[in-house]
């Protein structure tokens, strides 16, 4: 394929000419680093982890690692469910089975702690005596652990005499999230591309012109996931971000080769050569892709403030992605549209039909009207469609938080059903009870004194202790062999019985309640209830944080786009108005359990504490993409014209087209992400779907107009200090290849009319406005 060019182009200057200047050898070397990326990113999910909503550094993760070592039998993550059938568990051949079970589990390589109901180990049988439980630890991080599930699960799952056994316990969700999560997201993909291709030639026209996004997500998603490998030999990475990946590779790499070609089509359009079209290009809307890209990585790396690595490793795959998918966008893309030229518009699969519309003078016409009509009942719009939002938001005053369980995978998993049991049929919720650790060996009198205290608080069935077993505030049984067992090493561990749920509100009430015992020796508290504790205290730490980070680089970076002082705040604060509908919907579905049929979820009451931090990081970089494209619109036509009315109406006229086809192909991806099985991925990406469609749909098109309107004028101030500094550091879309021929200039503020051949002209651009 040869350049098209014509008799008067002549070779860029700066990045223009560095990305056109060889262009078959830039896409060469775009296909060998795709190549080296499919090699250096293969194998990466089977590295990642399904954890990692711990704070590495709170007293719980502490006395966990602590209790791993010491005592493995009282941190069990392997549990095997043996069900009699008709008989009970206390039958000689199933008694003899169990132990036999026990014996042989106990006898694998990377498997401690065993023990069973048939040992002595108490909270082990079922209410009805039908079910008994052997709990094990495998040792190991995630990896290993899994490793070893997948070796010694088929010699234990499914008949053995006269019992059955299924399989559950921590590392068993862990290993069916991993599992579960990879399928989804291969069938996600599989639904989301070609549904994608299509929107995309409905959207150009071109099919080869359609074909060029998909092919920068493809290179985005690729590098990402090699990114993601390499990481792993540093630190961990959560296998949900594989998710964002996707979601983020694809819809981001559509936003920003959308945008480009546009912007390319439309300087043919205007009469430009191949060469000066890429130059105006990348100008303008090439320089709109990296303010975007910028933001977007930057709400996604307020991640990195939080020490949980689930949260950690969005960021980590979100900021690869995101200036994968703009290097590509700036670098790969405009080499492509150099060979092809005019050829971007070959294999036209609607020419009549966009030309038919050409013709009536339609082209982003009705997007100009929606305008005119909100500027003209601007405090109309600006009030009701705030209220709404603020309306749709309300469910989420009601917020409970929580954290992530077998609860997660679908009604039908095995270590579903298995923890399902054993919450329904076992007292005291093996697996979830409150741990302490006492991190030295104090006499008999203050271990007793200190665990009557315990089984006093409200809310205590139990407590159980090195000193015997106590309840109500006294002891109710001298300690025996079990019991001998919780000292050793210079250390002893306490384990506390609740009331209540393993991760509710009075769980949560006891562990501050035991923090606040004081006791004369070191202890530090631990269990499920207890991780949920501290993963919200140090959330609520950070949050402040990243939400500075955020507004902060994003005020700066708005600022640099348009010169205005007001309109980075009203970025912000309309960004952050967006996401009420989000909110609101995640705690109406998901933790309340409306359409839980439907969706196929199991409600847990409680929404997992992290996941409203990704949702807003992930949800709001994905607004100020829109909002950096339709401001730099507008920035553009007010620095032409100075007419204020008719530059919101151009800028919405222009881009309103654009940024709602990019926002269903988006909300497309999210909502492939949606279907998974996990509730966690469907939560994340059905809700970003609603805020990504609500951001373009509502914000964009109704209320930011209106605002603007009410602002007026005033809109574009900045003080003279500020001024002068944006003139010298600023970027903005202002350097265009100017009017088209013929363009009237603008006349009045009245509702932004316009000279009829300038509107000619602006009717002859290409599609997608």
């Amino acid at each position: 394929m040869t350049v098209v060019n014509r008799p008067h182009e002549s070779r860029g200057r700066g990045w223009t000419g560095v990305v056109t200047a060889r262009p078959r050898l830039t896409l060469l070397l775009a296909l060998l680093f795709t190549a080296l990326a499919v090699v250096a990113g293969s194998g990466v999910a089977d590295r990642l982890g399904s954890g990692g909503w711990q704070d590495p550094a709170a007293e719980s993760a502490y006395a966990t690692k602590a209790l791993e070592k010491h005592f493995p039998a009282s941190q069990p993550n392997l549990l095997l469910l043996v069900d009699t059938g008709k008989a009970t568990v206390d039958t000689p051949a199933v008694a003899a089975e169990g132990r036999a079970l026990a014996g042989k589990l106990a006898g694998e390589p990377s498997v401690t702690g065993v023990t069973s109901y048939w040992d002595g180990a108490a909270g082990l049988r079922d209410r009805d005596g039908r079910e008994a439980l052997i709990a094990a630890r495998i040792v190991g991080d995630e990896t290993a652990a899994s490793k070893t599930l997948e070796r010694i699960a088929p010699a234990y799952r499914g008949d053995h005499g006269p019992v059955k056994v299924s399989i559950g316990g921590p590392v068993a969700v862990r290993h069916e999230l991993q599992t579960t999560i990879q399928e989804d997201l291969l069938r996600a993909e599989m639904i989301a591309l070609p549904i994608t291709l299509v929107l995309l030639v409905m959207v150009f026209g071109s099919a080869v012109a359609a074909l060029l996004p998909l092919g920068v997500g493809i290179i985005a998603i690729l590098g990402t996931d090699a990114v993601l490998r390499g990481l792993t030999e540093f630190t961990d990475v959560s296998v949900f971000a594989q998710n964002l990946t996707t979601a983020l590779g694809l819809g981001l790499a559509i936003d920003y080769a959308l945008f480009i070609v546009r912007r390319f089509r439309e300087e043919l359009a205007r009469g430009a050569g191949t060469l000066p079209a890429i130059a105006a290009t990348l100008r303008t809307a090439g320089r709109t892709v990296l303010f975007s890209a910028l933001t977007v990585a930057v709400s996604l790396a307020a991640m990195l403030v939080f020490p949980q690595y689930f949260l950690r490793s969005f960021a980590y795959a979100g900021i690869a992605v995101v200036l994968i998918a703009a290097l590509a966008a700036l670098v790969v893309l405009p080499a492509a549209l150099a060979l092809l030229g005019e050829r971007v518009n070959a294999l036209d699969l609607n020419r009549l039909i966009r030309r038919g519309r050409r013709e009536r003078g339609e082209s982003g016409a009705g997007w100009a009207r929606v305008a005119r009509l909100v500027m003209r009942r601007a405090p109309l719009f600006a009030l009701a469609t705030t209220a709404g939002l603020i309306v749709l938001g309300l469910p989420f005053l009601r917020v409970e938080f929580g954290t992530a369980d077998d609860r997660q995978l679908p009604a039908s998993a095995e270590s579903h059903v298995v923890q399902q049991h054993i919450r329904d049929n076992f007292p005291g919720s093996p697996g979830g009870a409150i741990d302490i650790l006492v991190d030295s060996r104090p006499g008999q009198a203050a271990l007793a004194d200190y665990s009557g205290r315990i089984s006093a608080l409200p809310g205590v069935a139990r407590v159980d202790s090195p000193a015997g077993r106590f309840a109500g505030g006294r002891q109710v049984a001298e300690p025996g062999p079990s019991e001998a067992l919780r000292a050793a090493d210079g250390a002893a561990y306490i384990t506390v019985l609740s009331k209540g749920e393993v991760v509710d509100q009075s769980s949560q009430r006891l562990v501050r309640d035991i923090r606040a015992q004081h006791p004369p020796f070191a202890a530090s508290v631990t269990g499920v209830a207890a991780v949920l504790v501290d993963s919200k205290h140090s959330i609520a730490e950070r949050l402040p944080w990243a939400l500075a980070i955020i507004v902060v680089v994003t005020l700066l970076l708005v600022f640099l786009l348009t010169g205005s002082v007001l309109i980075p705040l009203q970025a912000v604060l309309l960004n952050a108005l967006s996401l009420t509908a989000m909110f609101g919907a995640v705690v109406w579905v998901f933790q309340e359990g409306h359409l839980s049929g439907p969706l196929s979820f199991t409600s847990t009451g409680d929404i997992e504490t992290t996941l409203p931090v990704l949702m807003f990081c992930v949800a709001f970089g994905l607004s100020m993409d829109y909002g950096v494209f339709l401001l730099s619109r507008m920035k553009e036509e007010y620095d032409r014209t100075g007419d204020h009315r008719a530059a919101v109406e151009f800028g919405v006229r222009r881009t309103g087209g654009l940024i709602t086809a990019a926002a269903v192909i988006l909300a497309v991806v999210m909502v492939a992400i949606g279907t998974s099985r996990v509730t966690n991925t469907k939560m994340l990406g059905l809700g970003i779907a609603l805020a990504v469609l609500m951001d373009a749909m509502v914000v964009r098109s109704l209320l930011v107009p209106a605002v603007m309107r009410l602002t007026g004028r005033a809109t574009w101030w900045a003080p003279a200090p500020l001024r002068r500094l944006h003139a010298r550091i600023g970027l903005s879309e202002g350097e265009s290849t100017g009017p088209a021929p013929g363009a009237a200039p603008v006349g009045g503020a009245d509702d932004g009319e316009r000279g009829p051949a300038r509107d000619e002209a602006r009717r002859r651009v290409g599609a997608g406005g």
